[in-house]
């Protein structure tokens, strides 16, 4: 059940393993979508713009999550790709504990400046209560969505892309189900959206934890592996922190945009709610690839094989570019279409305003593509201060689109704030990739990749 990505084709390997995560990504955002779906048709537009303007929120600390996890993840999965078991094990361990930690600090931080924070972001006093509400509950799953994020992670860091996407599958076929019957049948209104939705994680982290325990025996832990290192704890932190630090930077941007959205009153929330939701999907495959170059890189860099990293990047920036034709071409046939299944029939303002906003962003996909080959690559290889200063040119890039346009030219200024932001952020990752590849393209390169590992071994 584990795949060596340091021997081989390197971009058969990579799309081996991005094929699983995008089918996994698709079914990751049908969760989201179950959601709006389901409380758009149910239960109306209000109810779907209190969904929609607290999701910015929810999303600055499940990404902060995300990275943070991702972050521990490399080093497991750099140490696989050096063949040092004993140490992977030992980063499971440092792992779980720095997540336990994160996670309960989240999941407090949340319940206890909830509602400052939706003060703060303008919204409308009509939709306040169902926005509490569903992100309260989501707050108390928050232990449950990192872990799955965290176990998901240690099985792809071992090479397997397949199993994350089998329970994934599963769970958000339930996930809708309950969706239905908790809103429909139990009349439970956006709580019922929140509460599937924990149920079905929670579902996902035993089915993990339950395929480890059977499948996987490199990753069966002793009492030895639980020895704290403090050195060690320091270098998977020294990961995962920036890469925390990255994905919050990211998400107040997203944050300062909502807010700004909210200001505008129910409709523009709600058409914009549908297409970044559309958009979210249409850019799975973009998202998929730049995952499989994380955990491809790390296992390379572990390796202490600089050329395959090379050789990798180069192949994923071109399958990145007709990938963004391709899918850019796609939403601007089919965008009409996939909004209508968000918004009640009669909301053919709200329909028109989305559409909109896609005809501009779809231009700018290619940078966004780029965006998660360079940046996954550079956080594979521990390099995660260039993906930061990335992460805070886009939040730049993003405010400024949402403050200053907004005010000129009305809600039409918030549609070109995810565009500018994809731009000075993907330059600033591409040129930084360059930069780190050459700075390491050096003789002494795999003697100090195996030393490092070895010193740290040791201690």
């Amino acid at each position: 059940m584990t795949q060596d990505m340091t021997v081989g084709n390197p971009t058969k390997l990579i799309v081996k393993f991005a094929i699983p995560l995008l089918i996994g990504n698709l079914f990751q955002q049908l969760y989201n979508l179950s959601d709006i779906i389901i409380v758009g048709h149910l239960l109306g537009i209000n109810a779907l713009a209190a969904v929609g303007a607290t999701a910015p929120v929810f999303f600055v600390f499940l990404l902060v999550a995300f990275g943070f996890t991702g972050g521990l993840t490399v080093i497991t999965a750099q140490r696989f790709g050096a063949k040092d078991y004993q140490g992977m094990r030992s980063s499971v361990t440092h792992s779980l504990i720095a997540a336990v930690a994160l996670s309960l600090f989240i999941a407090l931080m949340l319940m206890v400046f909830l509602h400052p924070l939706l003060e703060l972001m303008n919204v409308p006093q009509e939709i306040m209560e169902d926005a509490y509400t569903f992100m309260f509950i989501l707050s108390g799953g928050m232990i449950m969505i990192v872990f799955f994020n965290l176990l998901s992670g240690f099985i792809r860091a071992v090479g397997d892309s397949k199993t994350p996407l089998y329970f994934l599958m599963f769970s958000s076929i339930l996930n809708i189900a309950l969706n239905l019957v908790l809103i429909y049948y139990f009349k439970m209104g956006v709580e019922g959206s929140a509460t599937g939705t924990v149920i079905a994680v929670s579902i996902s982290v035993i089915c993990c934890l339950w395929f480890i325990s059977k499948k996987i025996p490199i990753l069966h832990l002793s009492k030895a592996d639980w020895k704290f290192n403090p050195k060690f704890m320091k270098e998977h932190l020294d990961v995962a922190v920036p890469m925390a630090i990255q994905f919050a930077v990211l998400s107040l941007g997203m944050l300062i945009l909502q807010s700004v959205c909210n200001s505008f009153g129910p409709e523009i929330i709600a058409a914009l709610t549908a297409a970044i939701r559309v958009e979210q999907v249409a850019t799975q495959p973009l998202m998929a690839l730049g995952l499989a170059m994380a955990t491809y890189s790390a296992q390379n860099w572990g390796a202490g094989k600089l050329h395959r990293i090379r050789e990798g990047v180069r192949y994923s920036a071109i399958m990145a570019l007709s990938f963004s034709i391709a899918l850019a071409l796609s939403v601007r046939f089919v965008g009409e279409e996939m909004i209508g299944l968000f918004i009640e029939s009669g909301n053919n303002n709200v329909v028109r305003i989305a559409c909109e906003y896609l005809d501009i962003s779809t231009l700018f996909y290619f940078f966004l593509g780029m965006i998660f080959v360079f940046r996954n690559t550079l956080q594979g290889i521990g390099r995660a201060g260039i993906p930061l200063a990335a992460g805070f040119a886009e939040l730049f890039m993003r405010s400024f689109a949402a403050i200053w346009l907004a005010q000129v030219i009305g809600y039409k200024g918030l549609f070109y704030a995810g565009p500018i932001a994809w731009l000075g952020a993907g330059l600033v990752v591409t040129i930084g990739y360059w930069l780190t590849i050459r700075r390491f393209s050096s003789k002494g390169f795999q003697y100090q990749i195996k030393s490092a590992m070895n010193l740290s071994a040791a201690e």
